[in-house]
């Protein structure tokens, strides 16, 4: 693992671009002097990143005393892709704007997936080294990706995932291993995802302790309040604080 650059903001949050063999990453850390939980942050539909809604999410966590890793997994943001790769994105683009479908979304998302899991436990492995990390891991972000992550990395303890109705056949079946503490986050009235199937994923998750919560509006409409109560999420199952209501 090789730092490439590295920045401190104001808020005590040092920013330090990373290169895995040839997986680029970014990882955020607090201006702590103790060892930190992880959260792993992939954006959703394989956007890069560096996408600025990605980066506030991984900063504002980062300040609540996080640290937070986001990697340009096999497949995505401006990761090197086969010819190969570039055509079935191009299909996979087009597919989309003529109204999604489970052909399309097999054909492209189920092996972007498959093989972002490996570049995502590579980086585990990488980070967990790292003396201002201590553990446990958490992981937010692109719902069919975690679900792939979560149902092989033991070392994953709590997810928060942005629900999305068209996931592959291979994560969908692969949810009822999922048995970690959840969050799942619903946009009501996003378009390119059906609510009822996003519904039917949830339920079909092993988890015996997960949370929905249903906003109004669409894709990108989630409201910013839902990053303070994920980060309370964190809280009570990677630092253990909270008490449980009776």
């Amino acid at each position: 693992m090789h730092v490439t650059s590295e920045q401190r903001h104001d808020d005590g949050v040092v920013e330090r671009e990373l290169i895995l063999g040839d997986i680029p990453g970014t990882l955020w850390t607090p201006a702590s002097a103790e060892p930190v939980p992880l959260i792993l942050m992939a954006h959703n539909n394989a956007l890069p990143k560096c996408e600025p809604r990605l980066v506030a999410r991984a900063r504002h966590t980062a300040a609540a005393g996080y640290a937070v890793a986001s990697i340009d997994a096999f497949g995505c943001g401006d990761r090197s892709r086969t010819e190969a790769q570039q055509l079935a994105r191009a299909e996979f683009r087009r597919g989309m704007q003529a109204g999604p479908t489970d052909d399309v979304l097999e054909s492209y998302t189920g092996p972007l997936v498959a093989g972002a899991v490996p570049d995502w436990r590579t980086t585990l492995d990488a980070l967990l080294t790292l003396p201002e990390i201590g553990g446990p891991v958490g992981y937010s972000g692109w719902l069919a990706l975690g679900i792939g992550l979560a149902a092989v990395e033991p070392r994953i303890a709590a997810a928060g995932f942005f629900a999305g109705g068209y996931v592959p056949r291979t994560q969908r079946e692969a949810a009822r291993q999922v048995t970690i503490p959840l969050l799942v986050l619903l946009q009501w009235d996003d378009a390119g995802n059906p609510r009822q199937r996003a519904l039917d994923l949830f339920d079909a998750f092993g988890s015996t302790e997960k949370t929905l919560h249903a906003n109004l509006g669409g894709h990108v409409g989630t409201p910013w309040f839902e990053l303070e109560d994920g980060e309370r999420f964190f809280d009570r199952h990677l630092r253990g604080s909270g008490p449980s209501l009776h």
